[in-house]
């Protein structure tokens, strides 16, 4: 019997043809859920772009579905988890529309530069007017890039030809990668602030991104800076843009992407030192065709039972070692979260050592967990068990595979290294009854606790009442505390807290934590659950 196939919105003809040849294709776009929900049951795989969101409700409705295709690379319309939990693969197209992003980017820039939207509005409306149209030159310019990766770099490639000087700030790739791009890689954020003329972002909106373009960041920024995003709408707060453009410190902005979309409310209407777009960053014909080929082609690997290159969340295991290594592979990714978590400055290199059982069996895949730990903190969702590789190898990280046969205190024993350019670090992780992730060493700290969730991690010094401060600071704001463990480390008279909190910590909060005497550090780590 054919795979049924559903496609919820308007792809390239291109796409649905691939699919056409393989399969029973639906084409129904745009159906509201009630509708959705009476005949999801009928497909094994769907196709949608961004329009139509994907809920646990439909997912869990949909009792043949085997893959959900994202015709694009954001799955926020997709809940992943469910997908997940429910053994659905989630794919996406992720180098499809990268072009044509890169390409909107410096269209976008250069309108902003020299007020051609405005200008052409003039000309409409019957009128003659040079006077108000002055712009500027990009040419001996700065221009700032936040986050230097597919996009970014091609940015800065394209920008450079127009001589521009490009600086960047991407804390998970290293300066010989940015000698390569001939970005010079600035070490903090302030400082490309502080020396640009230009910024754009491109970044994945993460916790860290999230309202990172905001009063308090635009108060660092040159006078009469110009600002871009085409990259996600969470990464800036709108209107606090659109209160210093009224009040003269920035000079323009070019956006392409919204909080909540469609936009309703604008602050930037009738601002005419601010060039919008309606989300089209990927919207050519190139690049609607390519993102339609490539999750086409996605799907039928994923109905036909091939790996899949794209996939968000799950990756094919070998049978011949699975038996051995599944239950080690929560444990992996979750020491690659903590890894970067207490990790500062770019990565140089990851190495991974495996004893006892893992000592005489393929742990490729476990290492691939471990790297989407590392970098998913960073990229997001993009990251999948069979690109973390490929993404490692493209930031210059170094990733070493080690055995060793040497019998420990645990029978099998999962040890990760980091080197960074700032220094280095260890984490270690068993299984306890063969089930249970454990992390029984930070830093040389022996620790004892399950990596799951959000996590508090913080040295201190060993003296009373310590824990009582932390206790009653998160207590006060309201924020349950699941579970604590202190541990220990063969340097006098201080200890490591890992605390296990319900709900993500507000960086105000963790700023006073930091303030307590005695505290050396504290991170908050956030683990797959």
């Amino acid at each position: 019997m054919a795979f049924k196939v559903f496609v919820s919105n308007d792809i390239s003809e291109k796409g649905i043809a691939l699919l056409k040849e393989k399969f029973d294709v639906d084409v129904s776009p745009n159906l509201k859920d009630e509708e959705l929900l009476k005949v999801i049951d009928k497909y094994d795989a769907i196709v949608t772009r961004s329009q139509m969101r994907f809920t646990k409700e439909i997912i869990n409705a949909a009792s043949k579905l085997k893959v959900i295709g994202r015709a694009g690379v954001g799955v926020d319309n997709i809940d992943v988890p469910a997908a997940t939990a429910k053994g659905v693969m989630v794919i996406n197209a992720p180098e499809g529309n990268t072009l044509a992003a890169t390409e909107h980017t410096i269209a976008m820039i250069m309108a902003m530069t020299r007020h051609i939207p405005q200008a052409h509005q003039s000309l409409q409306e019957g009128k003659w007017d040079r006077k108000s149209f002055d712009g500027i030159q990009v040419a001996g310019k700065t221009l700032g890039i936040i986050g230097v990766g597919r996009i970014g770099s091609r940015v800065a490639l394209r920008m450079q030809a127009m001589e521009m000087t490009t600086i960047g700030y991407d804390p998970y790739i290293t300066k010989e990668r940015g000698k390569q791009l001939n970005v010079e890689l600035v070490d903090t954020l302030d400082e490309l602030l502080r020396r640009s003329d230009y910024i754009t972002i491109h970044t994945p909106l993460t916790d860290e991104t999230r309202n990172m373009i905001c009063a308090e960041t635009i108060a660092k920024m040159k006078d009469g800076v110009r600002i871009a995003n085409i990259a996600r709408g969470g990464c800036m707060d709108h209107q606090a843009v659109a209160d210093a453009i009224k009040a003269g410190k920035v000079a323009g902005c070019c956006c392409d992407v919204y909080k909540e979309e469609p936009l309703v409310n604008n602050p930037f209407k009738g601002l005419p030192q601010v060039v919008q777009t309606p989300h089209l960053g990927a919207s050519t014909l190139e690049a609607q065709v390519n993102v339609a080929v490539d999750v086409a082609y996605g799907v039928i690997d994923a109905l036909e039972g091939r790996p899949v290159m794209s996939a968000v969340n799950m990756a094919p295991i070998s049978k011949a070692v699975a038996e051995t290594i599944q239950p080690y592979f929560a444990l992996a990714e979750r020491m690659g979260n903590i890894a970067m978590g207490i990790a500062e400055g770019a990565i140089k290199e990851i190495e991974i050592e495996y004893t006892g059982d893992l000592a005489v069996t393929d742990t490729g895949l476990l290492t691939i967990a471990a790297l989407k730990g590392l970098l998913t903190p960073v990229l997001g969702s993009s990251v999948n068990f069979v690109n973390a590789s490929d993404l490692a190898k493209k930031r210059n990280i170094n990733v070493k595979d080690v055995k060793s046969n040497v019998q420990g205190y645990y029978s099998t024993l999962i040890k990760l290294h980091l080197q960074t350019e700032k220094g280095e670090h260890r984490v270690y992780g068993t299984l306890f009854d063969g089930k249970t992730a454990k992390i029984v060493d930070i830093d040389t700290y022996r620790v004892d606790f399950i990596p799951k969730g959000n996590l508090i991690l913080a040295p201190h010094i060993d003296k009373p009442n310590m824990i009582g401060q932390i206790a009653t600071l998160l207590g006060k704001a309201g924020i349950n505390i699941n579970g604590m463990q202190v541990g220990s480390t063969p340097k006098a008279d201080t200890n490591i807290m890992a605390i296990a909190v319900g709900k993500e910590i507000w960086v105000d909060i963790l700023k006073q934590i930091r303030a307590i005497d005695g505290i050396i550090d504290v991170k908050m780590i956030q683990c797959e659950e």
